[in-house]
């Protein structure tokens, strides 16, 4: 397989809370709700960088469309990274995402391998790790 992720996917609970916590507290730039005059099609997409969407979809409609089971959320079962390029950087997403009306379990810190890391929940509990690693060159990857 050759590695052509164009979107991910997150199942939220409210897609209008939702929409509000990644557009209006963390800034991110959408049309807004589409395809709800489909059933199971109400929709939100962000752009991100290089192609690369974030798409927000009702948990029921994404069990639906995927004919699976929906079952209880859990923030461990991945994480989404968000590296920037500094230290400052870090702090600064994670504060905005506090303002937005993130929890934060995982305050900011210097991390073991050398880096600068800290973990937000949206509204829906996905887990967010924002951090700085002095190992990454930020240029290649945008």
């Amino acid at each position: 397989m050759k590695p052509r992720i164009t979107v991910i996917t997150l199942g939220v609970d409210h897609l209008e809370r939702s929409l509000k916590f990644y557009r209006d507290g963390l800034g991110l730039q959408t049309e807004g709700i589409q395809g709800e005059e489909f059933e199971h099609g109400a929709v939100v997409f962000f752009d991100l960088q290089n192609g690369l969407k974030l798409a927000l979809w009702n948990r029921k409609d994404l069990a639906n469309e995927a004919k699976v089971r929906q079952t209880s959320p859990s923030p461990t079962e991945c994480t989404i990274g968000h590296n920037v390029g500094s230290k400052e950087e870090v702090d600064m997403v994670m504060e905005q995402a506090r303002k937005a009306g993130a929890v934060i379990p995982d305050e900011a810190h210097d991390t073991f391998w050398g880096g600068y890391a800290g973990h937000f929940q949206d509204p829906d509990g996905h887990l967010w790790e924002v951090v700085w690693n002095p190992q990454w060159d930020l240029e290649f990857m945008l």
